[in-house]
């Protein structure tokens, strides 16, 4: 029975109405995909509380933590991840890579340019349709 992985990312925008992502190392599972960034929900944790810990701890900088935006499922070849996306920005700092290859901030009519994780691309889908619906 694969090992199902409760994780949480951040889809942190900017003044400019860019948002954040986070190319995976080749170090890390899921290699050069790109991802909103987070992480696992530890013991007694709330998604909250670990993502604002998540992005401190990778990106050295302070977010706040805004409305849910998705919560999927998505199995993978070896393991399950239940991902649960939320909006946030940056309250304190700048994003620094310490675990990722690369990061960069794009537009969100962009955002299917980038090669994402398959557990991230329904946030991605939500959020640039939300996009459209605004320009509607």
């Amino acid at each position: 029975m694969k090992k199902l992985i409760h994780v949480v990312g951040a889809i942190i925008e900017n003044e400019n109405n860019e948002i954040f992502c986070a190319l995976r190392s080749s170090k890390m599972t899921l290699p050069n995909l790109w991802e909103f960034p987070g992480g696992k929900i530890e013991k007694d944790e709330t998604p909250t509380q670990a993502l604002y810990r998540e992005i401190h701890e990778e990106f050295n900088c302070t977010i706040q933590v805004g409305q849910k935006v998705e919560d999927t499922t998505y199995e993978y070849e070896n393991f399950i991840v239940r991902l649960e996306t939320y909006k946030a920005k940056l309250l304190d700092g700048f994003p620094v890579l310490s675990e990722h290859a690369d990061a960069k901030w794009i537009k969100r009519e962009y955002l299917h340019t980038l090669n994402f994780a398959p557990a991230d691309i329904p946030a991605v889908n939500k959020i640039i349709s939300e996009k459209l619906n605004e320009m509607m």
